[in-house]
């Protein structure tokens, strides 16, 4: 894997890859063929949908599995039912829609309570996702998940892994600055996630999201103009 250091400079693990285009040049779809699809992931919040939006300006389509999720959740689709049934109407909004910070706390720190929400959920984010990827005609796709890897899209889907990283107390301060937790429920997230190493262990491209907004946009850059040609 290459890892992409804030400021800017490269450690490079794997054999280099052609380079296919000036970056920022939108891609062309070249007939029926397979999108190169790439796998974004990394910890809560390392910054993955900073790393995937430019990723969109540059010609990639962004399917943002969070967001799936949330049609999958829908108030009385099948998965909002059964969600219901297996937490109670604690975890309902008073307008209907999952309250999801109630959620969490039922689900952050209780292993099984969490394998159970996602066995209701993941199977079905996997199949909108795959029917995305399908329907589109975008030359590169880059599906945004918190759990890619532990769920299996990595082996359906992707061709390359890229993994966001960040220090944890970089991470632990965006939950309390940004969502407005404690630092006890901050903490409660972050770590009952895998550590960052299982997923850089996977990694194909990893960009460093602990410094600014421009030192990120400068790895997002460089990893974009290495995709291979050939690949695509």
């Amino acid at each position: 894997w290459k890892t992409c250091s804030p400021s800017g400079q490269r450690r490079e693990n794997a054999p280099k890859r052609s380079a296919m285009a000036d970056q920022g040049v939108a891609l062309q779809h070249k007939g029926p063929a397979k999108p190169y699809v790439i796998g974004l992931t990394g910890n809560l919040p390392s910054g993955k949908r900073l790393v995937g939006e430019p990723l969109a300006q540059l010609g990639a389509e962004h399917l943002d599995a969070d967001r799936l999720a949330h049609q999958v959740m829908a108030p009385n689709t099948t998965a909002w039912h059964e969600i219901v049934a297996a937490f109670g109407a604690r975890i309902v909004a008073p307008e209907g829609k999952l309250d999801r910070q109630a959620l969490g706390k039922v689900v952050f720190g209780d292993a099984a309570a969490l394998a159970r929400l996602e066995a209701i959920v993941h199977p079905r984010v996997i199949a909108l996702t795959r029917q995305r990827i399908a329907d589109s005609r975008a030359p590169v796709i880059v599906v945004e998940a918190i759990k890619l890897i532990e769920s299996g899209m990595v082996r359906q889907f992707c061709n390359a892994v890229w993994v966001v990283i960040a220090p944890r107390e970089v991470r632990l301060s965006r939950l309390i600055e940004q969502r407005g937790l404690s630092r006890t429920a901050a903490e409660l997230r972050v770590d009952a996630q895998p550590p960052q190493e299982e997923k850089i262990a996977h990694a194909d491209v990893v960009i460093d999201n602990g410094g600014t907004v421009e030192q990120t946009v400068r790895q997002i850059k460089r990893a974009w103009a290495e995709i291979g040609s050939e690949e695509k």
